[in-house]
């Protein structure tokens, strides 16, 4: 079996990512490991087109795409919401749902009022029918084509009206288990609430515990 990817302090790191909401959450979770973190946005590398149809696909397209054009290790995720009653959708295309916004970007009350229409379209009107979970996948990729995978997920109940303004994308619609409050009304602290050794809450935080244990060995070499 081929050695595992590591990473260590000092190491530079690609995020490959334009979304300035997850790079501040990626940024969050790795400041206490030492990496020099850069994003494919300020390098100005372009967007892959996201053809795959699950998240572990898209994950790779963009590390893969990343560390190509930079010969930089680029970490990617995909991530996305899954509604039991829509038969989990929008899943892959869960930015798709969300117009566009200003300067191109996305426009989540767009999407989250997408979502919304569709449940209550399907009469799924009670919170026992309102069930769905936030999905995240990362890829770790070597410009030499070898890459690792770190799976998370979170599961919840979808409100409405959203809640909150933290966080990003469907954040404000979004409770999950255990909670009264949406990740929107969320401090990064609470959402994440990783820790080394600890799983963490989010979605995100989930998969990133698997990268620390796996590609950080449980925290960054010195």
């Amino acid at each position: 079996m081929a050695a595992r990817l590591k990473l260590r302090r000092g190491d530079r790191l690609l995020i490959a990512t334009h979304n300035s909401g997850k790079l501040s959450e990626f940024r969050h979770l790795l400041e206490p490991f030492g990496l020099q973190l850069v994003s494919a946005g300020e390098l100005g590398l372009p967007e892959p087109e996201e053809t795959g149809t699950t998240f572990a696909e898209n994950a790779r397209l963009k590390a893969h795409a990343a560390a190509r054009a930079s010969g930089l290790v680029a970490l990617a995720d995909d991530s996305g919401l899954c509604v039991d009653a829509l038969g989990g959708q929008p899943g892959v295309y869960t930015a798709n749902w969300a117009g566009s916004g200003a300067n191109g970007g996305r426009d989540y009350m767009v999407g989250m009022r997408r979502v919304e229409d569709t449940l209550q379209a399907a009469g799924a009107t009670s919170p026992a029918a309102r069930r769905g979970s936030f999905n995240a996948t990362l890829c770790l990729a070597h410009p030499d084509g070898r890459d690792e995978l770190y799976v998370g997920r979170v599961e919840g109940t979808l409100v409405w009206p959203p809640r909150g303004d933290k966080g990003f994308g469907f954040d404000p619609v979004f409770m999950p288990d255990g909670f009264d409050i949406t990740f929107g009304e969320m401090s990064a602290a609470e959402k994440h609430s990783w820790t080394p050794g600890q799983t963490g809450l989010s979605h995100r935080a989930r998969a990133f515990a698997r990268f620390v244990e796996q590609a950080l060995g449980g925290g960054v070499e010195h």
